[in-house]
């Protein structure tokens, strides 16, 4: 009808227009007359249906909003359009008839729109399409989970993260593609009569040794150990070069004992049958123990240095061969065995004195300390530790306080910053420099590297006795941090270079060392020369001599005071000529002239008093005897007594002291020390 109407009001409109119409009619209008318009269908004014007013215009009429809102029905929605409207169906709709739009409610047919037919992948991977009331949505399979950025993509859960890890704590969880398994870890298996489901497995450890499942080499010994196994060393055998100890491709060797030789050209049984059971260690080594070895070694050494019996009688060079020898041989032996102990610290020491300290480690960060009843020794690992070095590394500390006696007279090497320090510090000309041992002999290695050039200092710490109570303190005095120094020829010398003090107590002395050999702590003793003391003593001794020569001259030469005063004055001249003459001649001498050097002196200066003595009491008798007029019985019995007195008596004294005392040990005759002799004269009196 709404047509139909339409139509005729266009037809009347069309017969009834004048030949006259109106220009300003605006956009979507017709013109009624020459001063009124009319909006199209669909398009309203403000002013009415028709108008007159050029400033009118025809606006869209919007029948899907109110007051004439259009009901378009049930899961459908009014779509206004220019000149009118229409109905549609809501996104998940469409009409039964498929047509897309329609007018009212009355044309409703809307009905639900299943997606997931239309589109089969709709949904991504991993999930299904679910058709829902106007829309779907996409499901995640089981082990799936949607992902936030994309709600139709499925990503995979993974149910071994930390903290949700649903296998038990003997099983490992692997994450698959959708899914978890629980596996055995390596060396378990899983529990007979376990279920067979892979989430709900329980294994238990598996024995490999026992199994045979094991790939130790034959040199090692399988020990089986909570999901794995060990492969390690058999009782007496060490790692290979390169091969650590407890590892699953260990490789070992057999244990022995290193080639030790006597020194050659030293002749002491004592020393032979040391080295005899030496022999009887090393073909004693498969059948004991190491550790039984070890401790059998340091007893014998303690046995050795406690009774030395003939190698005392060797000479000072053969001595210190002979310690030589005994230490480097000890340090590579010891180092060698060592690798065949268990992890960890142990001691050994013989009833002698002799105290070894070893560790060993396969593998640390801490410091490493060694201590023993005098001595302590700190290090780090990376000084004893090569990188890429395998194996265990073995530290070791060793006191051997009999060695001492046969170096305490070996020469002192200083370095050459010592060497200037001290002449800086006395600006003079230094004498040769005597010693005094404080400290036992310590001697520190490894065993798996040169120990010669240390990545960090290794610190030693002495107690040692207090310097004022071990020797008699001299002009000079200076402790140094020495060690020894092995010579191409197999003896040595005490050294400084590579050491260096840090610090020094009464009792006790810190040092550091670059290097590991054999330490000790010494006591230095020097003189400056006085070169004008030095002229002095030349002159006067020189004129003396003179003076006494012309004294003998004229006592044995001049007949006219031939008596028993002269003959007394005449033998006392010779005895002081021939002291001064002797001690001038001797300064310079070596310790083999030393000991007869100084049994000459000390007789001929007792001789000097001897016949000053005779001279007094010569003086007394006169005098006494000249009162009572007896003078001729004083030069008898003087004649008869001055000979046996004068050079018996001190023949005695000195017969007696070279008995009690060795002279060698008391010879003061060294170059630094001749002057100190002359001024000590007396000493050899009182002593007599």
């Amino acid at each position: 009808f709404l047509g139909i109407e339409n139509l005729l009001t266009m037809v009347s409109v069309a017969t009834s227009v004048p030949t006259a119409c109106a220009r300003w009619c605006p956009p979507n209008s017709s013109c009624v007359n020459s001063t009124a318009c009319r909006c199209l269908p669909g398009f309203s004014a403000s002013s009415g249906e028709v108008f007159t007013s050029p400033s009118d215009s025809c606006d869209d009429i919007n029948e899907c909003a109110p007051p004439a809102a259009v009901s378009c029905g049930k899961n459908a929605e009014c779509l206004n359009t220019d000149r009118g409207y229409h109905c549609i169906c809501t996104p998940g709709y469409e009409l039964a008839s498929g047509a897309p739009t329609f007018r009212n409610e009355s044309e409703n047919t809307c009905q639900d729109v299943d997606e997931c037919q239309q589109k089969l992948r709709i949904c991504k991977s991993h999930s299904i399409c679910i058709n829902t009331q106007g829309s779907y949505i996409c499901q995640c399979l089981p082990g799936f989970k949607l992902n936030p950025r994309d709600p139709k993509l499925c990503t995979d859960v993974n149910e071994c993260t930390p903290g949700s890890n649903p296998c038990h704590n003997s099983t490992h969880c692997f994450n698959l593609v959708g899914r978890y398994e629980c596996r055995c870890r390596p060396g378990w298996k899983p529990i007979p009569g376990d279920p067979s489901s892979p989430k709900d497995i329980v294994c238990e450890d598996k024995d490999e040794c026992s199994s045979g499942e094991h790939h130790c080499h034959n040199s090692t010994i399988c020990t089986n150990t909570v999901g794995s196994y060990v492969c390690h060393c058999r009782r007496g055998w060490v790692p290979k070069p390169g091969f650590q100890n407890k590892k699953n491709t260990t490789i070992c060797e057999e244990v022995s004992f290193p080639t030790w030789m006597p020194p050659p050209g030293i002749k002491s049984q004592r020393l032979s049958c040391f080295f005899h059971r030496l022999q009887d260690l090393r073909g004693n080594l498969r059948s004991v123990s190491v550790q039984s070895t070890i401790q059998d070694l340091i007893q014998e050494v303690g046995d050795l240095l406690e009774g030395p019996q003939d190698l005392e009688n060797l000479s000072q060079s053969e001595q210190q061969f002979v310690a030589t020898n005994l230490l480097l041989g000890l340090e590579n032996a010891l180092g060698w065995l060592g690798k065949a102990l268990p992890i960890g610290a142990v001691t050994f020491s013989s009833s002698a004195g002799t105290v070894l300290s070893l560790e060993v480690q396969e593998q640390g960060y801490e410091n490493i300390t060694l201590i023993q009843n005098q001595t302590k020794m700190l290090l780090t690992w990376d000084t004893v530790h090569e990188s890429g070095d395998s194996g265990p590394t073995v530290v070791g500390l060793l006191s051997t306080p009999g060695v001492g006696r046969f170096l305490a007279k070996a020469p002192l090497v200083l370095d050459t910053v010592e060497q200037a320090a001290l002449h800086e510090t006395h600006k003079g000309v230094l004498q040769e420099l005597y010693h005094d041992l404080l400290s036992d002999v310590i001697s520190a290695f490894i065993s798996n590297k040169d120990p010669q050039n240390l990545r960090h200092p290794v610190t030693f710490i002495f107690q040692h006795e207090t310097p004022e109570k071990a020797i008699i303190p001299g002009p000079r005095e200076k402790v140094f941090c020495v060690f020894w120094e092995h010579g191409q020829n197999g003896s040595g010398h005490w050294a400084t270079s590579g050491c260096r003090m840090v610090g020094t107590k009464d009792n006790s002395t810190i040092c550091q060392c670059t290097h590991l050999s054999s330490f000790a702590i010494l006591m230095a003793h020097y003189e400056v020369q006085d070169s004008a003391l030095t002229v002095i003593s030349y002159v006067g001794l020189s004129l003396s001599l003179l003076c006494l020569l012309l004294a003998v001259l004229t006592f044995l030469f001049c007949k006219a005071i031939h008596n028993t005063s002269t003959s007394l004055h005449l033998q006392l001249s010779i005895c002081l000529f021939l002291a001064h003459l002797l001690f001038l001649t001797a300064i310079d001498r070596t310790e083999v002239l030393c000991s007869i050097i100084a049994g000459a002196l000390h007789y001929l200066y007792l001789a000097s008093f001897t016949w000053m003595l005779l001279e007094g009491l010569h003086l007394f008798l006169t005098a006494r005897n000249l009162m009572a007029v007896n003078y001729s019985s004083v030069n008898k019995f003087m004649k008869k007594l001055m000979f046996p007195v004068g050079y018996g008596v001190p023949a005695v004294i000195v017969t007696i002291s070279a008995v009690k005392a060795n002279f060698h040990s008391l010879c003061l005759l060294q170059h630094s020390h001749g002057i100190v002799y002359r001024s000590n004269i007396a000493f050899y009196y009182a002593r007599a």
